[in-house]
């Protein structure tokens, strides 16, 4: 043997990311894992990849579907499993030393893949299979993957010239690098950001919030003190109850101006250069704008489609907030207060004027709302409806102390899945919530149990209290449990087909529609309890809270369609309409009539979900295209009178959430609903249905 390859040898022997892992469910050994292993694990992983994509390319025997499409879903076994751990730290719990392998990584990957998706002869395989398919004696689902495959390569310019590939690549790499820096720049901007809040600067503010403040402090390494961070969870709350005028109106303007500071995490640049690039990409792939290009991959198909909806939804949706806006300018002025509601006072005055319509305001009910209860609910109403199980681990390994881990077992009583929960906000996690995998249910040559990881920024108790959510946080575990369990659930043969992989427009329909359990009384009369004394939810308070539910849906729906609509924009007009990204935001807001007391949901400097990688570029309208689907949806357990009902429960897990993507996503609905969605089910779902037809 020589030096270098007994050097390698070594590397690798040392290296846990290249080992197999001898860990409960052969899960990654987080505690053995360091930064600078991943860059060696990346190189060999992409070697790998490289050889076994070049055995198929040159096969010399006829293509078939065993020897290309098989073969193409065995390759990249060690690629996945290296990137699932890297990315879910660069998300959930990374430092400085993980950001700047990421700006490595993301190059990389991007130079991996660009020959691999543009390879000619590949291609040539594949689209020889693809032409003749009807006479394979292919089943549903391989029949499903090859013409995901050969969409696939196609969409990314397999059957492009030589030059115009050479161009892609470059964009491509661009691109991955441009991604990357507007993730580590709105990361920076909320890490760099707290306020401190002194003694006098806390009326208004419940027990909970300070505590939660506390521990944020804590979190920073600022024990004693309590601080607002740019966390959603800690400003929607504050911005909600903070008596001080001042200090909403300087929190609100921390927490908008993310990305956009003029300092060296600015992301105006970034988008300029993403959008032109993005551009040119769809103009060589053939398609007039962007927005073409990836909606013609959608259940969609067009962006006037989606405008269609999106329009649809704004005008009731903008009569109810200008309606809500003049109450709350009312009540304003019955306080005596002598000034115009500003966007820092939407929440302060909403939160008032809920109290008085409804009876009831979120810091009422908080107390019931109890993480580990929530958590008991979301797995309870799985087991109800689909036969799965959940029992705490304490010997998985985990990446941060905070994160638990649950066996799941199907009703076989086999084990099916582990769930990892990570709840709490901290400094080295992004915003937001979400739903990713650390490995992927397929049984290609042996069943391959799932690693699914759900991750929120929920405000953690100080002192061992436990966490207590807001109705919106209770909500958002359940959204995100729902794209846990089509991950847990998935049951198909081919990895690529697994779980989540399905179009951005419908993988929002399994995580919105199981958000209907969290509200609905069955479940909150056994969950909700108490905090502090284990008292069940009050029968007048849970009424309170549901007849509450529809209040402010003007201003939710307002914020989310602009932010959708602003996305459309961007990436159907071209792109040097949007040079001046401010004057571009600003000009679309007036052209809808946009209420100056409401900003986007997510300003575009923020905007992670279209710039920091292009997942949901011209497709931040899914969640609302979904809502259709999930309102019309949750209405067969209605029709059956039992929330629970077997018979339908049954259709839901084989035709929507075990399904993946073998099938095609209407004919998955329609096969579990029995016809298409009805789509007035989304405005009576917000109580914006009259607003619809006065508008």
């Amino acid at each position: 043997m020589s030096e270098t390859s007994a050097q390698a040898e070594l590397q690798t022997l040392a290296n846990p990311l290249l080992k197999a892992w001898q860990t409960p469910f052969e899960t990654p050994p987080f505690a053995e894992i360091q930064p600078e292993h991943f860059l060696p694990a990346f190189e060999q992983a992409f070697a790998d990849h490289s050889a076994e994509v070049a055995a198929i390319t040159h096969d010399p025997s006829l293509p078939d579907f065993e020897n290309t499409i098989t073969a193409l879903e065995r390759s990249g076994k060690l690629l996945s499993k290296v990137a699932a751990v890297f990315y879910g730290l660069v998300s959930a719990h990374s430092n400085p030393q993980i950001l700047e392998i990421d700006k490595e990584v993301s190059l990389r990957m991007a130079r991996h893949w660009n020959p691999i998706m543009m390879n000619a002869v590949l291609f040539g395989r594949i689209a020889m299979l693809h032409e003749k398919r009807a006479k394979l004696g292919l089943t549903g689902e391989q029949l499903r993957l090859l013409e995901r495959t050969y969409t696939r390569f196609h969409r990314a310019g397999a059957g492009l010239d030589d030059a115009a590939k050479a161009r892609m690549a470059e964009i491509n790499e661009r691109l991955a690098h441009l991604g990357t820096s507007f993730s580590h720049h709105l990361l920076g901007d909320e890490q760099e950001w707290s306020m401190e809040l002194g003694e006098d600067d806390r009326a208004g503010l419940s027990e909970t919030f300070v505590a939660a403040a506390k521990a944020a402090a804590a979190e920073r390494g600022m024990a004693g003190k309590a601080i607002v961070t740019l966390s959603r969870s800690s400003v929607e709350p504050f911005l909600q109850s903070s008596a001080r005028r001042d200090l909403r109106e300087k929190v609100y303007k921390a927490f908008i101006a993310r990305g956009d500071n003029g300092n060296a995490n600015d992301n105006n640049e970034t988008i300029v250069e993403i959008l032109k690039l993005r551009e040119e990409s769809a103009k060589i792939l053939g398609f007039p704008t962007y927005a073409a290009y990836r909606l013609e991959d959608s259940m969609a198909k067009t962006p006037e489609a989606v405008r269609g909806l999106l329009e649809r939804v704004w005008k009731p949706a903008r009569a109810r907030a200008l309606a809500d806006r003049d109450a709350l300018q009312a009540l304003i002025a019955e306080e005596g207060g002598n000034f115009t509601l500003a966007p820092w006072d939407w929440r302060y005055y909403a939160e008032k004027l809920r109290q008085r319509r409804a009876n009831f305001d979120d810091s009422a009910i908080k107390p019931y709302l109890v993480l580990d209860h929530m958590i008991e609910a979301a797995f309870d109403c799985a087991t109800r409806l689909f036969g799965v199980t959940f029992e705490e681990r304490k010997d998985v390994p985990v990446w941060h102390p905070d994160v638990r881990v649950w066996e799941v077992k199907g009703r076989d009583g086999k084990h099916k899945a582990l769930f990892y929960g990570d709840y709490f906000a901290r400094p080295s996690k992004r915003s937001g919530a979400w739903m990713t995998s650390l490995r992927d249910q397929q049984k290609l040559d042996h069943d391959v149990a799932p690693l699914v990881i759900n991750v929120c920024n929920f405000a953690k108790g100080a002192d061992g209290a436990p966490s207590l959510l807001s109705p919106d946080d209770a909500r958002t575990l359940f959204h995100e449990f729902g794209h846990g369990l089509h991950g847990i659930l998935s049951d198909v043969t081919y990895p690529s087909l697994s779980g989540t992989s399905v179009f951005t427009d419908f993988v929002e329909l399994p995580s919105q529609l199981y958000e209907h359990w969290q509200e609905r009384p069955e479940v909150l009369q056994r969950f909700a309890r108490h905090y502090q004394t284990g008292e069940p939810l009050p029968d007048d308070l849970l009424k309170r809270f549901l007849a509450a539910r529809k209040f402010n849906q003007g201003f939710a729906t307002v914020e989310f369609v602009s932010s959708a609509l602003v996305d459309l924009e961007f990436h159907t007009q071209p792109a040097a309409a949007s040079r001046d990204v401010r004057a571009f935001e600003k000009q679309e807001l007036e052209k809808i009539g946009m209420p100056a007391e409401i900003s986007l949901r997510h300003r575009p400097t923020q905007f992670g979900h279209i710039f920091s990688g292009d997942h949901y570029a011209s497709g931040y309208y899914s969640y609302m295209w979904s809502e259709v689907m999930d309102a019309d949806a949750f209405g067969a357990f209605e029709e059956a009178g039992d929330i629970f009902d077997p018979a339908t429960a049954k259709r839901l897990h084989d035709d929507i959430y075990s399904s993946g993507g073998s099938r095609d996503p209407e004919e998955a609905y329609v096969a579990f609903r029995g016809r298409e969605p009805e789509p007035d089910a989304l405005l009576r779902r917000r109580g914006l249905l009259e607003a619809s037809e006065a508008a």
